[in-house]
């Protein structure tokens, strides 16, 4: 199963008044593990960069000047994404970005969510935690995801950040390691996957038996239960063994 974490950075809030990718960063995950393959790319937008969406990302217009534009790095985008899954925290903003981009374009793709399943994370986010914050700060402090380096918005490292949420938040591996135990070892050099079974040259464990007075004290326990259940304590109603 092929899955892209995605993310992207804008010269501002709203696709429909013109505006458009500056950055797009995807992390894959295969079977649900992170396989260390990317894709990172600037872009130029052909427009200013609005002063709000500088202070998010820090990204400014003269920074883009000499990046390719969109139409020009959209097959190497379209290849690596290909029908794999995309991963995205409030989805509807990048999508409604990159189809914006794409009906840009001549001839003009299939817009994304035709290609691919679309999984948004902040919705799984409200539906788990209904009334808390869910932007991805807040999840990073919830399941213990390092972000102290998110100063700024980045593309490819909140791609990365949201990748380790999403396995985290659905129970998944985030180990960086395609398969086997190579290197994934403990401080004793034992492989943290691997089956770990007991010595059969052991000391035998000890049999403890209840003495008379504990034997006593369970009875009137049990009948205690049973009086203030009507006749329901259910370790009572054992059946009789067997003769």
């Amino acid at each position: 199963m092929r899955q892209i974490v995605l993310d992207t950075e804008t010269t501002g809030l709203e696709a429909a008044l013109g505006h458009r990718i500056i950055e797009i960063g995807c992390v894959e995950l295969f079977n649900r593990r992170l396989t260390g393959k990317h894709y990172h790319q600037y872009i130029n937008p052909e427009r200013e960069v609005d002063e709000g969406a500088f202070r998010v990302h820090g990204i400014s217009t003269q920074m883009l000047a000499d990046k390719p534009k969109f139409t020009d790095i959209a097959a190497d985008f379209i290849a690596f994404v290909g029908d794999a899954d995309l991963i995205i925290h409030n989805a509807a903003f990048d999508i409604g970005f990159i189809n914006a981009e794409f009906a840009r374009l001549s001839p003009k793709p299939a817009y994304m969510e035709t290609r691919s399943k679309i999984i948004d994370t902040l919705l799984m986010a409200r539906a788990k935690h209904p009334g808390q914050k869910n932007n991805l700060d807040a999840l990073c402090k919830r399941y213990g995801v390092d972000n102290s380096q998110r100063n700024l918005h980045g593309a490819l490292l909140d791609a990365e950040i949201l990748a380790d949420v999403y396995l985290l938040m659905t129970g998944g591996q985030t180990a960086l390691l395609l398969g086997g135990n190579q290197g994934n070892k403990d401080s004793g050099g034992v492989a943290i996957n691997e089956i770990k079974r007991l010595s059969t040259v052991r000391k035998t464990l000890p049999i403890i038996m209840a003495n008379t007075e504990e034997l006593s004290a369970h009875e009137l326990k049990l009948t205690s239960i049973n009086k203030s259940s009507n006749g329901n304590c259910v370790w009572l109603k054992q059946a009789s063994p067997v003769e």
